[in-house]
């Protein structure tokens, strides 16, 4: 088994991803530099047992992350328990394997690397994968699986939290699509939903068009993260939801490592 780990801003998810590349089990837990190995280790040992694993079944680690402070005790945590090294995402014996066709590639996030080269090993053509994420984030990927740039914008619950923090009167509301397709909002409540959700539709429907006039040539785009699938029945903007997008990178540049450095 594969311990593929996903540090991202807001969590860290941890997946176990078999030999076929298949996710056998995923845990999530939030993120915060200051969580050390050994708490880790406790937490995981207990979700392992509960879905019939033993630590002993894990025979790889990789890591791809954009909080670098998280990056020690993960790595103590792969060499103290799982007794293998970490094999770090476009670090090393581990490579992106794909050309960061942008002016800054060093800066490049690893979610968003990894997304690519999953949506690239998948589907054909050229790409946009969307990620609901701590931000939402939009990619470009042409035919040769070239990451070209994309889109950083603020994500639903930053967006929600800077209004509910930067007023005096306005509810914290749960993320959620309105009772009805109408944008005329008859209460305060009510309001603060379409202003969020519909307002939130409206931006990657117009990012998408003006990306796919850019690119010039056919796009699927593809979402994927944990609010995806909010999005998914009010709005044709996806041709795609993948959830696992960015677990699916790491195994796959796992598989990779291991065929150039000729091993099963």
């Amino acid at each position: 088994m594969l311990l593929a780990i996903d540090a991202g801003n807001t969590n860290i998810v941890f997946a176990l991803v078999d030999a076929d590349r298949v996710i056998r089990a995923r845990w999530r837990i939030a993120t915060d530099p200051r969580r050390t190995a050994d708490e880790y280790a406790v937490w995981l040992s207990q979700l392992l047992a509960l879905e019939g694993y033993e630590r002993s079944q894990v025979t790889g680690v990789i890591v791809g992350t954009v909080v670098p402070r998280a990056l020690h005790n993960l790595q103590v945590l792969a060499s103290k328990y799982f007794k293998t090294d970490a094999v770090i995402a476009g670090k090393g014996d581990a490579p992106w394997g794909i050309s960061l066709d942008v002016d800054e590639p060093d800066a490049v996030g690893a979610d968003r690397a990894l997304n690519v080269i999953a949506a690239h090993e998948s589907h054909a053509g050229d790409l946009i994968i969307i990620d609901f994420g701590t931000a939402t984030t939009f990619d470009v990927a042409d035919y040769t699986g070239a990451y070209k740039g994309g889109i950083i914008a603020p994500g639903i619950n930053l967006s929600l939290d800077a209004l509910v923090n930067a007023t005096a009167k306005l509810p914290r509301i749960a993320i959620e699509a309105p009772g009805n397709a109408s944008v005329i909002g008859r209460t305060t409540v009510d309001q603060m939903h379409i202003g969020i959700y519909w307002g939130y539709i409206a931006m990657i429907e117009g990012l998408v068009a003006r990306l796919r006039a850019e690119i010039g040539r056919p796009v699927k785009v593809i979402a994927t993260g944990g609010l995806a699938m909010l999005f998914e029945k009010q709005t044709e903007a996806f041709d795609t939801i993948e959830s696992d997008l960015t677990i699916q990178g790491l195994a796959i540049l796992w598989s990779r490592r291991h065929i150039a450095q000729g091993s099963v």
